[in-house]
């Protein structure tokens, strides 16, 4: 077996080992919560449960007024999240 030995990034290597290695949905997983708390530092203080499956956030609040209030901005909330993420990962967003 011959291996090929032209040298590549790191960045390249992990993408591959990713791949491999089907990491992708859990990377997604922390990325979209990463994104979700980097919007507003509020939110933070507001979530009690966060979920990403099949392309839909779930997100629990403890306040149903700042539910409420979110729930006017869900395509914003969405786009601003898939934006900060640099592709479309985020499809549907339901509040709790």
């Amino acid at each position: 077996m011959k291996r090929n030995t032209d040298p590549i990034s790191l960045s390249d290597a992990l993408g591959e080992f990713v791949d491999k290695n089907k990491l992708k949905k859990g990377i997604d997983k922390v990325d979209v919560a990463e994104a979700w708390y980097a919007l507003n530092p509020a939110f933070k203080s507001y979530t009690t449960s966060l979920r990403f499956d099949r392309e839909t956030l779930y997100i629990n609040l403890n306040s149903s007024v700042f539910r409420e209030e979110l729930s006017y901005g869900k395509v914003q909330i969405i786009q601003r999240l898939n934006e900060s993420l640099g592709r479309e990962v985020v499809k549907k967003l339901i509040l709790r």
